[in-house]
Formats: structure tokens, sequence, C-alpha cells
């Protein structure tokens, strides 16, 4: 492909999105996520587009678009301009041989701080980074977790979404220890988030972490791990984590 037509294919997707750009849905987007000052999303911009209309513009240009594109759009100031790239970025993942996927997943690695926020990463995570990360086993993963970038913090839980599906536990057991104090609810959401997960195919897995660490789980993390045993479970853990607070 010339640079001509890169050019073309780029100013393409641009156009598309600009063309759907809504002022109401950007005003709400932007408080939504928190880009005021002092917020996890700060000074982040917003055009106001809808997933589904983001997912159909990737989808018409994803095939023709070369790698080097979907990381110029991935570097893009417009929020849905980097998501649309993330959504370009994993269905060519998903077709690529293995050889091609780690060269998009390194592209993804590092492009990791124009990935900031919790969308773009749960919508994409999954289906790179742990997809990579559980085929080509590396410490990695943790790089990203001690990290202390809220981001890429994010990204090691969700990346361990992939491990989840393939019925490996222990990779969101630690992680999920190892964030036990930490201070963002973003990744108390996605820790126990994970855990549900996980519970949901092994429900042994998530009793032996509850029985644990309920006590001293963020209140959050606990809600999210929870949300799908019976009340009478439901009680029992958050009473558990009241009298280990007294």
């Amino acid at each position: 492909m010339s640079e001509k037509t890169k050019a073309r294919v780029t100013r393409a997707v641009l156009s598309e999105l600009r063309a759907r750009r809504n002022k109401e849905f950007a005003s709400h987007h932007a408080q939504f996520f928190k880009t005021q000052k002092g917020g996890y999303g700060e000074g982040d911009l917003f055009w106001g587009l809808r997933v589904p209309q983001i997912r159909k513009v990737s989808g018409k240009y994803y095939k023709s678009a070369e790698a080097c594109e979907i990381e110029e759009l991935l570097q893009n100031e417009i929020h849905e301009a980097r998501l649309a790239a993330l959504f370009m970025l994993v269905e060519k993942y998903k077709r690529a041989p293995a050889a091609q996927k780690d060269k998009l997943a390194r592209l993804y690695i590092r492009n990791a701080k124009y990935i900031n926020n919790w969308d773009l990463v749960d919508l994409s995570a999954p289906h790179i980074t742990g997809e990579y990360w559980f085929r080509k086993p590396s410490s990695e993963i943790w790089k990203f977790a001690n990290s202390g970038n809220l981001w890429k913090e994010r990204i090691s839980l969700l990346a361990a979404f992939y491990f989840i599906r393939q019925k490996n536990f222990d990779m969101i057991l630690r992680l999920a220890e190892h964030f036990l104090s930490h201070k963002h609810d973003l990744i108390h959401k996605a820790s126990g988030w994970m855990l549900r997960e996980a519970g949901k195919r092994d429900i042994g897995v998530l009793y032996s972490f509850l029985d644990k660490h309920s006590g001293k789980m963020p209140r959050t993390m606990l809600r999210y791990a929870i949300e799908k045993l019976s009340e009478k479970e439901r009680k029992k853990y958050m009473e558990r984590q009241v009298i280990s607070k007294k």
C-alpha cells in the first residue's frame, strides 16, 4: 500500500467518525469518563459517538488498514479514534497468523499510554495482550501490574480474562491478591469482575479466594466478586468484612 493510499484510509476513518459527531453525547461522555481536572480521564476529547457507530466504521476499514495506520489512529487525541483503532487492531489480531499476532501485540504494548480509559482497555486487552501473554508466557504482565500506571494495571487484569476463559485461574488469583491494597476504585471493580468470571467457570476458585481474603478486600471488589452468589452467601461474606474491620 502506498503512502498516499495509507493517508487516504486514515482520513476516511476520521472523516466518517467526524461526520457522526454529536455535541450532546460528547458532553455526556466527557462527564461519564471523568475528563474534568483531577478525573481519571482528565483532558480526553470526545466527538460523542456510540460504540455501535464506531464498530461500524472500524469494521469497514480494518482489512485495508495497515498496522502503521492503526497505530497512527491509536495515537489520535480523539477518544473515538483511539477506540476505532483498537477495534481494528482486535479484528486484525484475531485473523492473523502467529508471527503477525506477535507484531500486532507489540504495537499494542508500545502504545499502552494511549489506551487510557476503562472502555479502551476492556474492549481490547482480553483479545490482544490476554491471548499474547497466555500464548507466550513472560513477566511482562507483571511489569504492567507493578507499573503504578492505572491503565497498565487494568490492562493486566483484563488480560487475565483470556486466561480465565481457558480455565487457567492462577493469574487472576495472583493479580487480585496483588491489588488488594490498591487505592483506585477502577482496579477494585476490575479485580472483582474478573474473580466473578472465574467463579462462573469454577465456583470453588471464587470461594477459596473469598474465604481467604473477603475480610480485607476493598468493599467494591468484594461486591463485584459476589454479585452472582445467592443472597445468603453475599450476606455471609459482607458480614465477614464488617466483623474484620471492627
